[in-house]
C-alpha cells in the first residue's frame, strides 16, 4: 500500500496497529475492522489491497 500510494504521489498518514494501541483500538472500535492494509479515503474504507477501488476513489 505504502509503495503504491507513493508510486501515485498520494499524501497518507500510516498508523501501524501492530506497533500503536490506540491505532489498533480506533481501528476496532469505531470501524469495526482488523484487517490490514486498511485505508480510508473521504470516508469510504478499503479493506486489503484492492486496486481497482483505490484507482477509482482516487481518481488515478
Amino acid at each position: 500500500m505504502r509503495e503504491f500510494l507513493s508510486d501515485h504521489k498520494v499524501e497518507f498518514i500510516e498508523r501501524n496497529i501492530r506497533r500503536d494501541p490506540k491505532a489498533r483500538q480506533y481501528v476496532m472500535d469505531t470501524l469495526g475492522a482488523e484487517a490490514v492494509p486498511l485505508t480510508m479515503i473521504d470516508g469510504e474504507m478499503v479493506i486489503g489491497f484492492d486496486r481497482a477501488r483505490l484507482e477509482d476513489l482516487l481518481n488515478l
